[in-house]
This record gives C-alpha cells, structure tokens and sequence, in this order.
C-alpha cells in the first residue's frame, strides 16, 4: 500500500525547504502556502520515494528528498505518462495529475548528474493541481486511481 512519506514548501523563491509532518493543501495555495502554489497546473509537485532513490543511485549519491525540491514524497508507486489525467488520493486530499516536473538547471547546481538521472521515467515527479482542500499528514495513504 502507498504512502505519504514527506511534505515540504517553500516560503519564497529559491528559499529552503521546510519539512513538516502535516500540511494544509488548497485549491487557492497549494502546499501550506507554497511560494508557487497559485492555481494552475503545477500548483503541487509530488515525487515517487522509489524513483528517487534509482536517479541518485545513477549518480552513486545519497542526496535527502527535498533536494529535488518536490512537496510530497510518496512510497509505493512509481510515474510514468500513463498517470496523466489520473487523480492521486492523499488521504482526503484529491491532486489531479497534469504532467511530469521536469528537471531544471538548479538540480545540476545541487548535485552534478542529478539533472540527467532525473530524466528518464518521469524520475522528476508529477504536477499536480489541487482539487479539494484537505489537510494531510505524514503516513496517510495513498491512492492514484
């Protein structure tokens, strides 16, 4: 069964992470007030635990999560472009799956190779955009249907 693993935002642009072990998510903010978290298509940005770990195995490294600079960190799935226009389920939470986060220039000034490893089957994560306000926690289960 999959999990919430992690949940971070952002206060400002190219500001730290911040973890936090609960979070409001809404269709007007996003993650706990995320800088980016307006509406739009990539409102929420949401990253497979699995995935993560084989992009930084590529590049033999063992870099934290929110060094992708994703908000949520699932367990127990993987993306790919067949998820698009799938819904994930955090809890009560309801993300409405609209692409793959492409990796940027700022994973290559994080950790050389980083940007290439993740590349290939939608390594990066998926965007999201928020259909109903929920709060979520560490540990709530998840569902992509």
């Amino acid at each position: 069964m999959a999990s919430l693993l992690g949940i971070s935002y952002k206060t400002v642009k190219k500001g730290p992470m911040i973890e936090t072990g609960s979070a409001l998510v809404t269709t007007t903010s996003g993650v706990a007030q995320d800088v980016f978290g307006r509406p739009g298509k990539r409102q929420v940005t949401v990253m497979s635990a699995e995935q993560w770990r084989v992009a930084c195995d590529s590049i033999n490294v063992d870099l934290p999560w929110t060094t992708r600079r994703a908000n949520l960190l699932v367990e127990g799935l993987s993306f790919s472009q067949q998820d698009l226009g799938k819904t994930l389920e955090i809890g009560t939470l309801k993300l409405l799956i609209t692409g793959e986060t492409d990796p940027c220039k700022k994973m290559e000034i994080a950790q050389p190779g980083l940007e290439n490893a993740l590349l290939p089957d939608w390594r990066g994560g998926v965007t999201c955009r928020v259909v109903n306000d929920a709060t979520i926690a560490i540990g709530d289960i998840v569902i992509l249907s």
